[in-house]
């Protein structure tokens, strides 16, 4: 069989970086790190129509991640970094939903100007922009292990993401209320819109208390909205988010729910009651952590 020259390319680098690893029973695609003991499972699809990309994550691969320090790797062509996602971020996830009748769960990438983000099939969409590079496998190389969630406040996350959207060429609008109580120690000092977005009939006054949404400059066309559901239920982000939906299912913005990693299977829990399930927005909405959050805006100032 031809070797992979995205693949043979990650492993050069993987060696480079880490040293000597081994591969793990007959998998072709499970590796374990010699001195860290570190498991990496690694997948590889070309960019598709739409720029996605596919892939088949094998139930009996993932078994032998549970328990380890672990990361699966997902890979593309043309890919300047790789997507390293922490296993133990999802396990969770892959317990509550159903591989294929082939034995893989159907996973898929987006890459999108507002994030790159991962699908499963029953289980929903996921940013992941903050897992590209390789600060997750250094974390768990160089001694420092799994990470326990960052313990920011609501108003911390605002600033961060407000500070993404304006890196990336976006208007802001967050909530006049929440503006004194943004944190400039963690971002440059931003704009928010003096006017917040209208033209969307009944929903506008929801738009409005939107944590975060970025616009497309000078207008008032929806690119992302963010929920930070710090304290509050994740159910109430996700009807609101609905509501817009509803009232203008054309504009097809990315609709997030931000909170801390532990409430992740949660969301999978609410995103799919037959309700959100039945007018699509469990297609269209994701889930961000708190880390992946810091991490994105860390990817964007350096």
């Amino acid at each position: 069989m031809a070797k992979d020259p995205v693949k043979e390319k990650f492993l050069s680098e993987l060696e480079r970086r880490y040293g000597a690893f081994r591969k793990l029973g007959t998998s072709q695609s499970l590796y374990e790190l010699h001195d860290s003991r570190v498991r990496v499972y690694i997948r590889y699809s070309k960019i598709h129509g739409r720029n996605q990309a596919f892939y088949g994550l094998r139930e009996e691969d993932l078994r032998q991640l549970e328990g380890h320090a672990s990361v699966v790797c997902l890979l593309w062509n043309d890919q300047s970094e790789p997507l390293v996602i922490p296993y133990s971020n999802y396990e969770d996830v892959f317990t509550a939903i159903r591989p294929a009748t082939d034995g893989q769960f159907k996973a898929q990438v987006y890459l999108d100007q507002e994030g790159i983000e991962l699908y499963l099939a029953q289980a929903g969409r996921f940013n992941v922009e903050g897992n590209v590079g390789w600060t997750e496998l250094d974390n768990l190389t160089k001694g420092g292990g799994i990470r326990a969630p960052m313990d920011f406040s609501h108003c911390q996350v605002q600033t961060l993401l407000g500070a993404i959207g304006t890196a990336k060429g976006y208007d802001i609008w967050i909530p006049t209320y929440d503006r004194p109580k943004l944190d400039w120690s963690l971002t440059d000092q931003f704009e928010c819109r003096p006017v917040p977005p209208y033209g969307y009939q009944s929903v506008e006054h929801i738009i409005q208390e939107v944590d975060v949404v970025w616009l497309g400059r000078g207008s008032s066309d929806l690119k992302a909205l963010f929920e930070v559901e710090h304290s509050t239920t994740i159910y109430s982000g996700l009807l609101r988010f609905n509501d817009v939906h509803l009232v203008a299912p054309q504009l097809r913005p990315t609709f997030s729910i931000v909170a801390n990693d532990v409430r992740r299977s949660l969301f999978v829990r609410q995103l799919n009651r037959p309700t959100f399930r039945m007018n699509g927005l469990d297609e269209i909405c994701t889930f961000l952590d708190y880390i992946n959050v810091f991490e994105w805006y860390s990817r964007i100032k350096a």
